[in-house]
C-alpha cells in the first residue's frame, strides 16, 4: 500500500498560496514525508518557489518531504495523490485590456477575476487550459484529488465538473475569512460561531449566524450602523447588508462589481468605492494596478521573505490542506464549504449551476448538505449571476461568440451602463486583443 503522498501544485509560481499550502500539508503528520512537485511555465517564477518551499521544509524539520521542481505538468502529475490549481491564463498583458477596453464604455470594473465582462472573458480563456490539466490528471493520475483555486471559480468548476470525470472542486478563502472578521468585530471566538452560507463563490450569503444557539445579526447590525469605525471597514458589503438583511462573503472590492449598485455613476464609486479603509483612497483600479506594480517588484518579495530567519507555520485558515488530509492522509472528517454542482442542495437555484454550499469531506469524498431555498430577494440575485455564468460556460463549450455577448448583456453592472449595441462593440474589441494575442481564436 503506497503511504508517501505526492502533491501536485500546477501554477506554483502563485507565491501566496503556494507557501501557504505547503506550509499546511507539513503540519499533518501523514504528510510530512510528502513529495511536493511544483510546476510552472516560468522558469524564474519556479526556481524562487522552490527555494522558499525548501525554506519552509528546513525550517518545520520535515527531513523526509522532497521538493521538486518541473515546467512539465506531465511529470509533475504522474502518480500524484493530490493535486493544487492556481493558474492565471493570459497574464497582465491581456487581462488588462479586460478591465480598460470596459472602462472606455464607463463599465468600471475594480479586480476582473470572478465575473462581469472580465470575468466572463477570464473564463473563456482558462476553461479550455483547466479542461486540458483535467484530461492529464485522467491520464496520469485518474484517482487523485484535485483542489482548484483559480479563478473565475463557479464557471471553471462548472465546466470541469460537468465535462470531465476527475473528482474536482473549487475552494476560495471568503467564507471563513468573512466569518472570521465578524466574529472579530463582535470579539467572539471564531471557532464558538455556528452558520450556514450558501450562495455561488463570492456571492454567498450567511442564512444563519449565531453563538451559543443565539443569532448574532442583532449584534451585528448594532456594531456596524451603530460605530462608524466598523460601517467605513467594508462600505458595500455593509450597505449591502443594512437593506438585504444578510451578509454576503467576498469583500467589498469585489462585490462593488457583481451587481449594478456601487460602480455605475462617478459619484457612487466616489461615496462607496473611494475612501472606505479596504480601498486604497483614490484608486478604482486597484487590482490591475497592484498587479502592475507587482512586475517589477515580485522577485525581491519572494526572495526578502525566503531570506527571513524565522518562519510562522502555524496552519492557516485556507482548506486545502485539511481536505487532502480527510481523502488521503489520517482520514478525520472536515466540514467547508465547497464549489460543487448545486443538484438541489439550494432548490431555488438551477441544478446544473455550480454553488458554494456547506459540505462534509471524509475518505468517501465529498458529502454535500441540502440547504434548501435562499430568501426570495436573494435568490433573485443569485439567480441572475448562476445563469449568466451557465451561459457563459456553454457559450465557451460551444465556441459560440454571440452567447458569450449575451451572458455580459445580462451582467448587472454592464447592463446598468452600456446599451445592447455599446456592449456588442465592447465585446468585439475584446474578442479582437485577445485574437491578436493568440486567445480564443475558436470563437465562431
Amino acid at each position: 500500500m503506497k503511504t508517501r503522498r505526492k502533491f501536485a501544485f500546477i501554477g506554483a509560481g502563485s507565491m501566496g498560496f503556494t507557501r501557504t499550502i505547503v506550509k499546511d500539508l507539513l503540519t499533518f503528520p501523514a504528510f510530512e514525508d510528502c513529495e511536493i512537485a511544483l510546476m510552472d511555465i516560468n522558469p524564474e517564477r519556479l526556481d524562487c518557489i522552490g527555494a522558499a518551499c525548501e525554506k519552509i521544509r528546513s525550517y518545520m524539520g520535515k527531513d523526509g518531504c522532497t521538493i521538486t521542481k518541473t515546467l512539465n505538468r506531465a511529470e509533475a502529475l504522474d502518480g500524484a495523490d493530490g493535486v493544487l490549481c492556481t493558474v492565471f491564463n493570459g497574464d497582465i498583458d491581456v487581462w488588462r485590456h479586460e478591465i480598460e477596453i470596459p472602462k472606455e464604455y464607463g463599465v468600471d470594473i475594480n479586480i476582473g477575476d470572478t465575473r462581469s465582462v472580465s470575468g466572463i472573458f477570464r473564463a473563456m480563456r482558462n476553461i479550455p487550459l483547466m479542461l486540458d490539466i483535467c484530461h492529464d490528471i485522467e491520464k496520469y493520475c485518474p484517482k487523485a484529488v484535485f483542489l482548484n483555486y483559480t479563478n473565475p471559480m463557479s464557471m471553471l468548476c462548472r465546466a470541469m465538473q460537468t465535462f470531465t470525470k476527475v473528482d474536482v472542486t473549487g475552494l476560495c478563502h471568503s467564507v471563513q475569512g468573512t466569518a472570521r472578521m465578524l466574529a472579530e468585530w463582535l470579539g467572539i471566538p471564531y471557532d464558538e460561531i455556528d452558520y450556514t452560507c450558501a450562495g455561488v463563490n463570492h456571492q454567498a450569503f450567511y442564512l444563519k449566524f449565531e453563538h451559543d444557539g443565539e443569532d448574532l445579526y442583532p449584534a451585528l447590525r448594532e456594531k456596524i450602523f451603530g460605530d462608524p469605525v466598523y460601517y467605513q471597514k467594508e462600505l458595500v458589503r455593509n450597505e449591502m447588508f443594512r437593506h438585504l438583511g444578510y451578509y454576503v462573503t467576498e469583500s467589498s472590492g469585489h462585490n462593488s462589481e457583481y451587481n449594478q449598485w456601487f460602480r455605475k455613476r462617478p459619484d457612487l464609486i466616489e461615496k462607496y468605492c473611494t475612501n472606505s479603509t479596504n480601498w486604497n483612497p483614490g484608486v478604482h483600479r486597484f487590482s490591475l494596478d497592484l498587479r502592475i506594480g507587482r512586475v517589477s517588484t515580485w522577485k525581491k518579495e519572494i526572495e526578502d521573505w525566503t531570506a527571513q530567519p524565522t518562519l510562522d507555520t502555524k496552519r492557516s485558515n485556507e482548506y486545502a490542506a485539511n481536505i487532502f488530509n480527510a481523502r488521503i492522509g489520517d482520514h478525520t472528517p472536515f466540514c467547508f464549504n465547497a464549489n460543487v454542482l448545486n443538484e438541489g442542495c439550494i432548490s431555488n437555484l438551477p441544478p446544473e449551476t455550480c454553488v458554494e454550499v456547506p459540505v462534509m469531506v471524509d475518505r468517501g469524498g465529498l458529502h454535500k448538505f441540502m440547504v434548501g431555498a435562499l430568501p426570495d430577494h436573494l435568490a433573485i440575485l443569485v439567480n441572475t449571476t448562476a445563469r449568466m455564468e451557465n451561459l457563459a460556460v456553454d457559450a465557451c463549450m460551444e465556441g459560440d461568440r454571440e452567447k458569450v455577448i449575451r451572458a455580459v448583456m445580462m451582467d448587472p453592472l454592464t447592463s446598468a451602463v452600456c446599451s445592447l449595441e455599446e456592449i456588442r462593440e465592447m465585446c468585439g474589441k475584446i474578442f479582437d486583443v485577445n485574437q491578436k494575442m493568440g486567445f480564443l481564436t475558436e470563437f465562431r
